[in-house]
């Protein structure tokens, strides 16, 4: 196991290396280091808004969600072991040339990249925070807790996700079941001890109160739930055949108004009979928002009135501009090369597409400002989620052309990426909290938004196709 473990190692520092050069990739954790090293000496100054506990909390629930977005194995299970990874990852493709096992080689996977995450985002964050802590007045046990419990919280996201994930490909109503029996778990617990749940997540409890007990319970959640993962994750298709009658010519009849109608068909299609389209919406973008929710829900007394339905209209669009990855994930320039195909009709297409799933955001960021009593707010925070996503992803397309999901480990791409993106959101959160109808001047990112997205496709026609 140790072999093929070090060989996936090696394999993933050639694929990243090679797009974007051995320093940029090497130096990622050295600014997630630097960002919690000078961070910490902010947090003296936080503490005058607010409490350390609920600085504690956002960081956690940051890192929760982190281990939410990656951990989607058993979504991706059959693209890793089969299309997706089996021109570009010859290791994960090796079951069917080798003498090893689907299970046996999707386990060194996932293992791997639980590890390469850790030591890309958890480890250099703890580290930073545990060499500013003589500096800031903090105990160095502290700042170890802090570095183990974020481990942990990152942990809990990945596995449950793993977990759930798994459960979807082999059976969806029993998904269901499971999401029914712990939302009513949830509100049972809510309903008897009047406190929110989020406050009884175990990172949590373990940071304002370590116990060995706590910790031994901890890790056996996580190792009960990523050995059941594995041990459900089946690299075959489950179910019957599937087939699927031409919906193609349908599509491009329905998205005739479109730019470029048999590309967004095309890409429909792809995301539709992969799963992703219904997967991602539950494992990458409502799950990660309705933990979001928990968390933030806390911190409503530091917000006006309103500001609750902003902050997490913001963090909408956020992550709803990660969609951008679900539309290039599958598909790159390489099988156009030989087509009259350029880079820039591409992106156009891919950028059709996420339009199109911009739906779900707004139908859901309408749906919270129903329930939480702030519908009279309701376009207003739609606008302000909707302009984020956009803008978030024309910075993406510029930077990152139609590779989103490998360039982000580019250190440059990333902190230029976190520049744009943090001065928008510190602008426009501001404006929001000010008045909740300032917030439809979010518009004006359209401009910037059609900017970059026109510098995205002069900068990508100008780049080798090879290289994609």
């Amino acid at each position: 196991m140790f072999e093929l473990f070090i060989a996936m190692v090696k394999e993933e520092w050639r694929v990243h290396s090679t797009m974007f050069g051995s320093l940029s990739f090497a130096l990622f954790p050295f600014m997630i280091f630097g960002i919690a090293f000078m961070g910490a000496f902010l947090v003296p100054l936080m503490h005058t808004t607010l409490p350390a506990g609920n600085i504690t909390l956002i960081i956690h629930a940051n890192y929760l969600m982190l281990g939410i977005m990656v951990g989607g194995f058993g979504l991706l299970g059959n693209e890793v072991m089969n299309r997706r990874f089996g021109q570009a990852s010859l290791l994960a493709y090796s079951a069917r040339s080798l003498p090893l096992s689907e299970k046996f080689i999707f386990f060194n996977f996932v293992v791997k990249d639980t590890v390469y995450y850790f030591f890309l985002w958890v480890f250099p964050f703890g580290l930073g925070y545990i060499l500013a802590s003589p500096f800031i007045g903090v105990p160095l046990s502290s700042a170890l807790l802090l570095l183990l419990t974020l481990a942990l919280a990152f942990l809990f996201g990945l596995c449950a996700v793993f977990f759930l994930s798994t459960i979807y490909a082999r059976s969806r109503p029993l998904l269901w079941a499971v999401l029914a029996a712990l939302v009513i778990g949830w509100g049972g617990l809510a309903a008897i001890t009047h406190t929110n749940p989020a406050l009884f997540f175990l990172p949590l409890l373990l940071n304002s109160a370590f116990s060995w007990g706590n910790l031994v319970i901890s890790c056996a959640v996580l190792v009960l739930l990523f050995a059941i993962a594995i041990l459900l994750f089946n690299p075959e298709s489950v179910g019957s055949e599937k087939i699927y009658r031409d919906s193609f010519a349908p599509l491009l009849k329905r998205f005739s108004f479109l730019p470029n109608p048999p590309l967004a068909a095309k890409d429909t299609l792809d995301l539709y009979r992969s799963g992703s389209m219904i997967g991602q919406t539950i494992f990458s973008f409502i799950l990660p928002l309705a933990v979001i929710w928990f968390f933030l829900s806390l911190l409503g007394p530091f917000f006006p009135p309103h500001g609750l339905l902003f902050i997490f209209a913001i963090t909408t669009g956020i992550i709803a501009s990660t969609m951008y990855t679900w539309v290039t994930m599958f598909d790159s320039f390489g099988p156009y090369a030989c087509l009259p195909v350029a880079v820039s009709t591409l992106i156009s297409s891919k950028l059709t597409t996420f339009s199109i799933l911009q739906v779900i955001p707004a139908v859901f960021i309408a749906i919270v400002a129903i329930l939480s009593g702030e519908a009279v707010y309701l376009v207003p925070a739609v606008v302000l989620g909707i302009s984020v996503s956009f803008y978030a992803v024309g910075v993406m397309a510029w930077l990152c052309g139609l590779s989103p999901n490998v360039l982000v480990y580019d250190v440059k791409v990333l902190f230029v990426y976190l520049i744009l993106v943090g001065i928008v959101l510190t602008v426009f959160t501001s404006v929001a909290f000010a008045n909740p109808y300032f917030a439809l001047s979010a518009v004006l990112l359209a401009i910037p938004t059609w900017l970059l997205v026109r510098k995205a496709k002069i900068r990508w026609d100008a780049v080798d196709p090879a290289g994609f």
